[in-house]
């Protein structure tokens, strides 16, 4: 089997697809940094809808997520938007933790885990 490496810089692919599985890196948001944990997760949710579509996915085949916020008082917020996201009839295993991010202008990071 072939590793499929899709978007990679010097440091990492925003995904990678092994056999029936895709791996995605921690996104952030690339249109809303500096916006509400709301609408950075919209964001988010957008650009995970396209990378799983690359790899020949989709949020029905999400086997797991994991969200960092730099604050859990937003997690309702953030749920919001996750419950509209996600595909009810296969919800994944998830986990959400307040963390420190990266960088200051952003609220949320969500990675995950599909099958193909």
């Amino acid at each position: 089997m072939e590793i499929e490496r899709r978007h990679p810089n010097e440091r990492m692919s925003q995904s990678v697809a092994y056999g029936d599985t895709v791996y995605l890196s921690g996104q952030v948001a690339r249109n809303a940094p500096g916006e509400t944990a709301a609408a950075q997760t919209a964001d988010i949710l957008a650009s995970i809808d396209e990378l799983l579509a690359e790899a020949g996915s989709d949020k029905s085949k999400v086997l797991s997520a994991l969200i960092w916020l730099h604050d859990i008082r937003d997690f309702n917020n953030i749920n919001e938007v996750w419950n509209a996201w996600i595909d009810p009839a296969n919800p994944p295993a998830r986990t959400c933790v307040e963390s420190t991010l990266a960088n200051p202008l952003y609220n949320v990071e969500i990675t995950v885990t599909a099958a193909r």
